[in-house]
């Protein structure tokens, strides 16, 4: 029963990190339908922008899993494999719930993802800017 219960987890923790691979791997590689197939139509993707990078007041940017894969479509993520960085890190899973973070090539993505219709999709995506360096 317990090895049983390993081979899940192991299998849930497996789809999770491929769903969260399929996410930036398609970015880095301008792949639409990588980036679509680990998304929930229904995402939010956003961002905090400080008021002393914009001037003023806090923003929060905001994108939705069509601009997401449209931007994705366009090629403007296109890096080369060697510059490409992606450490995936499950930080909690219960049940149908995970947060996954990623460090990509200049920022950090939290996900939070669930199980939706028998597969790991991305729900929503809190990322931040890694800070420039030199």
């Amino acid at each position: 029963m317990l090895d049983a219960l390993r081979t899940e987890t192991q299998t849930e923790n497996e789809a999770i990190r491929q769903a969260a691979l399929d996410y930036i791997e398609g970015w880095y590689t301008a792949n639409a339908e990588r980036m679509e197939r680990a998304l929930h139509p229904h995402l939010a993707k956003r961002i905090v922008f400080p008021a002393t990078a914009v001037g003023g007041k806090d923003q929060l940017d905001q994108m939705t899993a069509m601009e997401l894969i449209q931007r994705t479509k366009s090629g403007i993520g296109l890096t080369p494999e060697d510059k490409q960085q992606k450490e995936v890190t499950i930080l909690d899973r219960y049940e149908n719930a995970a947060s996954v973070k990623i460090v990509a090539k200049s920022w950090i993505d939290y996900l939070h993802m669930a199980k939706f219709e028998g597969k790991w999709v991305i729900i929503n995506v809190l990322w931040e800017l890694k800070p420039r360096r030199g």
